[in-house]
């Protein structure tokens, strides 16, 4: 079975693209295999979030990550499969309170079947996740743990929202590092501890995947705003049509309270005034303001791969850096 496509990252040396190649697929057939149940309809509705796709983003970390040890350590795929169970059981949660009906192009399990079964199914992904990991031993449980912690911290500081004297873009920021950056975090920490890495690059991996996924959630916020259908493969203003503040939102509204663009931005915007609210933001001062926000956490990650013995797998760190802040527009 052929892996799943990942994010458009050249990888210059050879050895390296075929070790990636070969690791993406061993971790597709693990992670298929790990949802299977004697119960045909438990298999059906595991399967359903693993076969919409996706870009794998987290396996590429530990299987980068892993090139600073042993790459070829026999934890190395299953502790990948850990971290996308655990993400994937997170989406069935995530769409049952978002009330979504559609994830990756596909109907989201609540939308197919109902709340309840997409609920206890992401239940079932996060016990074959548990399941997994007690082969790998306590210090992998506890950073699971940990970054679990953190993963229903931020999205219960999400729903909960912001509280009286909090900053609003403090609070954003420290959802998204919780909800996204915590799991990929614990990505480039998986692969570290697996691969028997020292503890300084695991400690350096950890903290550059973490600031790498913070910005790329906000190079996704970037573009909902900035770009075309036809550049992203997604409808532009989706988030500014739920009402969803992300960052650009935020700087807009602290900076111009009473504006035309605060009225439309007060709320979920109206299909009719979405055209004016897109290209009075695209001309705001917010999106460079948010821009830099991304390139700053791309400065972190930068710093810590600085340190890093330089091999292969630094170059395509450093590479994917790059990809984050050039996808952003």
């Amino acid at each position: 079975m052929s892996a799943p496509p990942v994010v458009d990252l050249p990888i210059r040396d050879e050895r390296l693209a075929q070790d990636i190649a070969n690791g993406l697929a061993a971790v597709e057939k693990l992670l298929r295999s790990s949802v299977e149940s004697e119960d045909a309809f438990v298999t059906e509705v595991s399967k359903h979030g693993i076969e919409a796709g996706g870009k794998r983003f987290r396996t590429l970390m530990v299987l980068l990550a892993a090139q600073f040890g042993d790459p070829s350590a026999p934890g190395i795929v299953p502790g990948a499969v850990v971290i996308e169970l655990t993400h994937l059981g997170s989406l069935y949660h995530d769409d049952v309170m978002d009330e979504a009906e559609v994830r990756r192009g596909s109907p989201s399990a609540n939308a197919r079947w109902n709340n309840t079964v997409a609920i206890l199914t992401g239940d079932y992904l996060f016990a074959q996740a548990s399941d997994i990991l007690a082969d790998l031993g306590a210090d992998l449980i506890r950073v699971q743990a940990q970054t679990f912690s953190r993963l229903v911290q931020g999205q219960i500081h999400e729903t909960v929202g912001v509280r009286e004297g909090e900053d609003p873009i403090a609070h954003y920021i420290d959802v998204l590092a919780d909800k996204t950056g915590s799991l990929i975090a614990a990505s480039g920490r998986f692969g570290a501890m697996l691969s028997g890495a020292p503890s300084d690059v695991e400690e350096r991996l950890s903290r550059a995947c973490e600031a790498i996924g913070v910005a790329w959630q906000l190079g996704d916020d970037l573009l909902d705003v900035a770009s075309t259908s036809s550049e992203s493969g997604k409808t532009p203003g989706t988030d500014l049509r739920e009402g969803i503040r992300t960052l650009p939102v935020l700087y807009a509204l602290a900076e111009d309270p009473g504006s035309r663009l605060a009225e439309l931005l007060a709320g979920p915007v109206a299909e009719e005034d979405l055209e004016e609210a897109l290209t009075l933001l695209r001309a705001h001062p917010a999106m460079g303001r948010a821009r830099a926000e991304l390139n700053a956490w791309m400065d972190r990650a930068r710093d810590d791969l600085a340190g890093l013995p330089d091999i292969p797998a630094k170059e395509a760190f450093l590479a994917l850096c790059d990809y984050v802040v050039e996808r952003s527009g």
